[in-house]
């Protein structure tokens, strides 16, 4: 988080038209090369980051553009996993994703070629100009390949056959994160968000479990997979975390506070700071912000990012009021309680409104901040 400032994003951007034209023009219709789709990439993704920091944001991404999913794409670039298709897709609120997941296929491990560092090479070249500017790269947690791993009973079929020891898993897993994560430092990176979902989807609901244990252990466990990966990271490498609720198409996974998983999450999990949905009733009160460890940032997402509308501002400087007496304002920020497209087929807002949101976040930041 840019305490300074105290507004951000959580980094994904509606996809532009000519970005989804040229990826149905390579995926579908076969009629692109690799290297044209590319090119495109990195056009779009460069008008982009010009925007960013034309609207006055400190804190930059590649707004995931070169991505299908937040989460899926990151997995298939890791040796050992392999993109597979279910029967069904996640169900959300009303709707159904695409059916995409991912099984094991070998012994996981972090592939010097991954997407996601080639994607956070490209992203800070294009700000190397801009020494006030942090490129930042998002990725989901390693709680959350695991519970990809484990979603439907071929993915865990697969899980077993290499991984009869779940000890070993978590090791195999937190390495090849770690050994990611050094690699984003070592090509420059010092801003590292974690997306997760399992925190708000399955480890604070037995209608999402599994049957993979009680509540509790499957916090445990998670706080296992998440501090693994993050054991012995540089200093100024500065790792945040976004728990959501689920975000696509403008709908949602699950409703619920915090407060089911709020003493592990906010207490133990070695993040610096929190990125927490608050944009409606769905995700409870400020209360379990009383968790939040001495020194720890949130940055609170009141405006939200599936809704066109904006937010009336003295609602939100009211609220933002509310949450600092749990957790000291100059450790609180402002952004939306998502991003726009966490899947490429987006949010239901128009580029504009996308924009309005972030000027909204960025204005009411500088009025109760300065």
């Amino acid at each position: 988080m840019t305490t300074k400032a105290h507004f951000d994003i959580v980094g994904s951007f509606l996809r532009p038209e000519p970005l989804k034209a040229a990826r149905n023009d390579y995926y579908e219709k076969h009629a692109i090369t690799r290297d044209q789709l590319i090119a495109v990439e990195n056009q779009e993704i460069e008008k982009l980051v010009k925007k960013e920091i034309e609207a006055g944001l400190k804190t930059v991404t590649d707004g995931e553009f070169r991505r299908s999913y937040w989460h899926l794409d990151t997995f298939w670039g890791f040796d050992g996993i392999e993109h597979t298709h279910q029967e069904h897709g996640y169900r959300f609120n009303g709707i159904e994703t695409r059916d995409d997941s991912c099984q094991v296929s070998g012994k996981i491990k972090f592939n010097p070629n991954h997407p996601d560092l080639a994607a956070f090479k490209f992203l800070k070249k294009l700000v190397a100009n801009h020494p006030e500017i942090t490129p930042r790269q998002s990725v989901p947690s390693p709680a959350q390949l695991y519970a990809e791993l484990v979603r439907g009973p071929e993915n865990l079929a697969a899980l077993h056959k290499y991984y009869p020891e779940e000890k070993d898993l978590i090791q195999d897993i937190g390495k090849a994160y770690h050994d990611l994560f050094i690699a984003l430092y070592e090509a420059g990176c010092r801003d590292i968000k974690i997306d997760d979902c399992t925190w708000t989807i399955n480890a604070q609901s037995t209608k999402f479990n599994d049957n993979r244990g009680d509540v509790n252990s499957l916090q445990k466990l998670y706080l296992q997979f998440n501090n693994e990966a993050l054991k012995n990271l540089p200093s100024d490498l500065t790792i945040s975390t976004h728990v959501c609720r689920g975000n696509y198409d403008s709908t949602w996974a699950t409703s619920g506070g915090y407060e089911p998983v709020a003493k592990t999450l906010f207490g133990k999990e070695n993040v610096d700071n929190y990125y927490l949905e608050f944009d409606d009733d769905r995700s409870g009160d400020f209360q379990p912000l009383q968790e939040v460890s001495a020194g720890k940032s949130v940055v609170i997402g009141l405006v939200t990012s599936k809704k066109p509308e904006l937010e009336d501002k003295q609602v939100l400087k009211n609220r933002i009021k509310e949450a600092s007496r749990l957790v000291p304002l100059d450790r609180l920020a402002l952004s939306t309680q998502c991003g726009f497209a966490s899947t490429e087929e987006g949010n239901r807002l128009t580029e504009q409104q996308q924009w309005d949101k972030i000027r909204l976040v960025v204005e009411t930041a500088q009025e109760v901040w300065g």
